[in-house]
């Protein structure tokens, strides 16, 4: 019997260690070691502490609405299908409606619920970007109508790093979009995907860390 050939599998996460960037004033990442295999421990074990937004990560309704869901309370159906990676590299500081155009209507005509957009040629893995580039509310809003349900970027938010209003996150509350940030999509080409980035259970949580991965379509 002939098995199939696996899938290619595309890992667009961040990796996560104590030099991993965080928001300015954030909580980054730190590991010790409670037990270590040696005379009488059979076992390593480790502890952590770190921000759930460190790495790549799904934010959570409760992160930019008091009122909002943990994430551990939000359905998972927006975390997993297909996707379109669309590629709008170098186009801060924020991404336009223009700057997606191009493959808004690809393939058969119709958007997938979930899409990623790629902007930095290089994700910088090693450093805080105070530039980053963001999404436009405006750009959301429309993806929104046309069906989305959850938006991602390479960059760590979907508002610019300084932003005291976060209306891009506003309109997310609003329209009811789950998103992704610090995604890794270097290597991705434009094209559509199925997306696999669910988060952990975390019952209070604003945030968690998800390992996201995207898989060829048959």
């Amino acid at each position: 019997m002939t098995l199939p050939s696996p899938q290619r599998l595309w890992d667009i996460s961040a990796p996560v260690h104590a030099a991993a960037p965080v928001f300015p004033g954030d909580t980054a990442y730190a590991q010790s070691w409670c037990a270590t295999i040696g005379p009488g421990c059979p076992v390593n074990v480790s502890a952590i502490t770190l921000s759930p937004h460190v790495g790549t990560h799904a934010d959570a309704p409760l992160h930019y609405d008091p009122a909002g869901a943990s994430i551990g309370d939000v359905a998972l159906d927006a975390f997993i299908g297909p996707c379109r990676v669309i590629h709008a590299i170098g186009r801060g500081p924020l991404v336009t409606w223009e700057h997606i155009a191009h493959a808004v209507q690809a393939g058969d005509g119709a958007l997938p619920a979930r899409v990623l957009v790629r902007t930095y040629e290089r994700m910088p893995v090693d450093r805080w970007d105070s530039q980053l580039a963001a999404f436009a509310p405006e750009t959301i809003e429309r993806l929104a109508d046309q069906g989305v349900v959850l938006v991602g970027i390479d960059t760590a938010s979907i508002d610019p790093a300084d932003s005291k209003t976060l209306d891009s996150h506003q309109v997310i509350r609003r329209r009811g979009l789950r998103v992704l940030e610090n995604l890794v999509l270097d290597d991705v080409p434009e094209g559509d995907y199925e997306l696999v980035a669910l988060p952990l259970k975390l019952t209070t949580a604003d945030a968690s860390p998800v390992r996201a991965v995207l898989r060829a379509l048959r």
